[in-house]
């Protein structure tokens, strides 16, 4: 395992991206096109567009390159699942600005994506955090896998499942 990335991340509009060297132009109705869950859009290719509880503000990110399938863990409130290829020049965790979280390093490989989150309603209800440590928690787990269907792995929260109704 590689842990790549442990710390905040700061989301305007709930939104943050992982892409390649080439900016994918408008991502977020795109990327959910056709999919069933609805907070890790991944329908278009060699981008991800990642919703977050919290509007405005710092939340916690996590992001591990795993050898194989992790096993779901029961803090995870949430959690999805797609399948994902960089595009060109790899993939990079990018904030709501465009600025670069982390280089993700990843092969020119077929990838699942496991997104996880914790306070994801929490962070949808307080809506803004201005300081103070973040009160929603987020996981990325990248593993080599063939493509496959995305799916919902867990869902709890109305945030959840209004995001996961919300592109169709």
């Amino acid at each position: 395992m590689a842990r790549l990335y442990d710390g905040r991340m700061w989301v305007h509009y709930g939104q943050a991206y992982v892409y390649g060297q080439e900016h994918p132009g408008e991502l977020l109705a795109r990327s959910f096109a056709g999919q069933a869950n609805g907070i890790c859009g991944a329908a278009k290719p060699g981008s991800l567009c990642l919703i977050t509880g919290l509007h405005t503000g710092d939340v916690h990110i996590r992001v591990d390159v795993l050898d194989s399938e992790p096993e779901l863990v029961d803090d995870w409130e949430e959690a999805v699942e797609v399948s994902f290829r960089p595009g060109i020049g790899g993939a990079w965790l990018i904030d709501w600005n465009g600025n670069t979280v982390v280089d993700l390093g990843l092969d020119d490989r077929d990838y699942r994506v496991r997104y996880c989150a914790r306070g994801m309603q929490v962070g949808s209800d307080l809506d803004t955090l201005v300081e103070g440590e973040p009160v929603d928690s987020y996981a990325i787990y990248f593993w080599p896998a063939p493509p496959a269907p995305d799916q919902i792995i867990r869902q709890t929260s109305p945030t959840a499942a209004y995001w996961h109704t919300a592109w169709k």
